[in-house]
């Protein structure tokens, strides 16, 4: 009997599902229009659509997997809320203070700080208070509590979060108070910072804490409607949602530690490029993912994401464990227009997919870099095999009224300086993620995916100089295939500021043997065995008087001084290797113990092409492209991706077409389709 795994990614434009045989590996795609004002309805139209390729039935389906931006969407737009939040007297007013800068970059004089997710007269201060050890000093005021509950109630609030100093040290009071809002507030959801982020620095724990409140209930109405509309349609396969750290997690968990979905969609497109880039053996890469709204872009080395705990979100930190990804406003959505002093802006802002780019026909009236491209011929007439048309005159007569005209461009320079702008955007961002890192660029492979990512590949390779770009056999579905791919995974973390000089051995195995029973009660109810987890310790250490952290593993079995003297050895080489230099005569500070908890998940492995066997691919047809401003539209070979076998090979310029995206390959580039069917494009000397 067939059974499958089905796997959907909403993105801003398009809403991808991946369909598996988990018998023989066979996959099938489907690519529907986003519905923004009823997600559910993209969701289950992608869903229906792939199924039904599959020749499956609904009862077939095993699991389901979620890619969702729910709560990164919230959190950007900060919609009115109604939350409230339980605080140690004396400290109302953290949110408000937060920390005395501002973000590079901004003018002082410009700069709004962001608003909070929630208002000072629904912060509510509670007599209670610990010390740093977690002991006692004031006992929890519960009639306190009582009547902050009855004020919220009376207030109409969905969600409450409890923030109370020192609770990540001994949780008990956060523990009590939310037993007394759950008397006094009957479905109401609560957020505690000691299972949110038990770790020190106020500021950002409580921003965590509102945060995961603030999108509680969004992300579990959202998730009760999915699994509600899956049941109606004869699906009753278990549904996981990818989080922020590249793992997944159930739908009931998910709903509770909302926060940490809030790079879900993004995080899944890196998964999935990561498994590819194994068997392309390239496990070293830069991951451009290009969507219509947006390009996310991820530095891998030796198949490890890069990770963080330091991220800001709608201008406001977040310290949960997530994969180091780059997002910038440069899409095939992304709007173009001529700016006042003679020059050419493109992006952030996006046509996303209602209206969409000009070409779409849907209203759109201001052009974008899907517009661009469908001018200078690198865009077919249709999309999605044929079921979506493109009006190319529309295009034209958008890009020659609205930036032509303006900026006395011929038609095609105008087109032209559109797709090179998102080009160095994009360019920008890898930059930062390995120049600004101490990485040179060349020593990494380009993995493009995403509806655009492929059509930008080759100049991006060119203006960083890298040697070879990767692109996916279904690079538009990337994020949504690597969903299939991804494991069970939570992570778990105690503060604990320790000297590495005086290190208190048995202290430290005290809080790494808690954390780990969390760690395993948590597999165990995600009906993972102990011979499929797997647990890993990490530690978060500084110099004496720094004031921030680098995360490095901790080594197996058991913790002894000589495990503590190589934890700190190996932060003495990542220290040199961030920022080039070290400090070994300091004083070292552990701050931070990190637990993370991971459950492989039932796979089936990529599948292998057939041989083209010496035989060359023959065009599907030619058209004019533009490749140069100074050499003009040239004439073309398309080919059709489903014809390349492996060992294939191409000559830019030409371009190859599939269902999900277009690949361009410039001139003065190759490519070549290896075994597993991705195309391998290098520089040809």
């Amino acid at each position: 009997m067939a059974s499958y795994h089905i796997a959907v990614d909403i993105g801003g434009t398009f809403t991808d599902v991946v369909i598996q045989n988990t018998n023989d590996g066979t996959l099938w795609t489907a690519k529907t229009p986003s519905t923004p004002q009823d997600l559910a309805s993209g969701f289950m139209s992608g869903v229906q659509n792939a199924i039904a390729q599959a020749s499956a039935d609904p009862s077939d389906i095993q699991r389901i997997f979620h890619g969702t931006t729910i709560a990164t969407n919230a959190v950007i737009e900060r919609t009115p809320s109604e939350i409230g939040l339980l605080t140690t007297r004396g400290f109302k007013y953290v949110l408000e203070i937060g920390r005395h800068d501002i973000p590079r970059r901004q003018n002082i004089y410009a700069w709004v700080k962001p608003e909070r997710p929630v208002p000072p007269n629904r912060i509510f201060e509670i007599s209670e208070r610990l010390d740093r050890t977690g002991s006692t000093l004031i006992a929890l005021n519960e009639d306190e509590c009582r009547e902050a509950a009855r004020q919220l109630r009376d207030d109409g609030v969905e969600a409450v979060a409890v923030c109370f100093l020192y609770s990540y040290a001994n949780p008990t009071h956060e523990e009590r108070a939310a037993e007394i809002l759950r008397e006094e507030l009957p479905g109401v959801q609560i957020a505690l910072s000691s299972e949110v982020l038990p770790q020190f620095r106020e500021f950002e724990r409580t921003v965590a804490t509102v945060l995961n409140a603030y999108v509680m209930p969004r992300v579990g109405r959202y998730l009760s409607g999915l699994e509600s509309a899956a049941k109606r349609h004869g699906l009753d396969a278990p549904l996981f949602i990818m989080k922020s750290n590249g793992g997944v997690t159930s739908a009931d968990m998910a709903a509770r530690q909302a926060i940490h979905t809030v790079l879900s969609g993004p995080v899944a497109g890196v998964m999935g490029a990561t498994q590819i880039a194994d068997v392309a053996e390239s496990p070293s890469f830069i991951s451009v993912d290009v969507g219509g709204t947006s390009a996310d872009i991820c530095l891998v080395r030796d198949g490890e994401p890069e990770m963080t705990v330091e991220r800001s979100i709608g201008g406001l930190p977040l310290q949960i464990p997530m994969l180091d990804i780059v997002t910038i406003g440069a899409g095939g959505g992304s709007i173009a227009r001529p700016l006042a002093a003679g020059g050419l802006s493109v992006g952030p802002e996006s046509a996303g997919a209602d209206p969409g780019p000009v070409c779409y026909n849907q209203g759109g009236t201001i052009p974008t870099v899907t517009d661009a491209r469908l001018v200078l011929g690198h865009l077919p007439p249709h999309l999605l095999g044929g079921e979506m048309p493109l009006d190319v005159d529309a295009a034209r007569k958008a890009i020659q009224d609205e930036i032509a005209t303006p900026l006395g461009l011929e038609l095609a320079e105008a087109a032209s300086g559109i797709v090179e702008i998102a080009d160095n955007n994009m360019a920008g961002a890898m930059r930062a993620v390995s120049i600004g890192r101490g990485l040179d660029p060349k020593d990494f492979a380009l993995l493009a995916f995403g509806g655009a990512g492929p059509m930008h590949a080759c100049a991006l390779a060119s203006l960083l100089g890298m040697q070879s770009v990767i692109v996916p056999p279904t690079p538009g579905v990337l994020s949504t295939y690597g969903l299939l791919f991804t494991d069970l995974r939570n992570d778990y973390v105690q503060t604990f500021v320790h000297s590495g000089e005086t290190p208190s051995i048995e202290e430290i195995t005290t809080v790494y043997s808690r954390l780990e029973s969390q760690s395993w009660d948590w597999l165990n109810s995600e009906g993972v065995s102990r011979d499929v987890g797997q647990v890993t310790r990490s530690a978060d250490l500084r110099y004496e008087h720094q004031g921030w952290e680098i995360t490095v593993d901790m080594p197996d079995g058991p913790i002894t001084e000589a495990t503590v003297d190589h934890l700190i050895a190996n932060f003495h080489d990542l220290h040199n290797r961030l920022y080039t230099y070290n400090l070994p005569q300091a004083k070292v500070e552990l701050v931070n113990l990190r637990v993370s908890a991971s459950g492989a998940l039932p796979r089936h492995e990529m599948s292998t092409l057939s041989s083209a066997n010496g035989r060359q691919p023959e065009p599907e047809s030619h058209r004019p492209a533009l490749f140069s401003r100074s050499v003009g539209y040239v004439d073309t070979p398309v080919y059709r991706r489903d014809t390349l076998l492996a060992g294939s090979e191409l000559v830019g310029p030409a371009i190859v077409e599939q269902r999900d995206t277009t690949t361009l390959l410039a001139p003065g580039f190759g490519a070549r389709v290896d075994s597993y069917g991705n195309l391998v494009i290098t520089g040809m000397e």
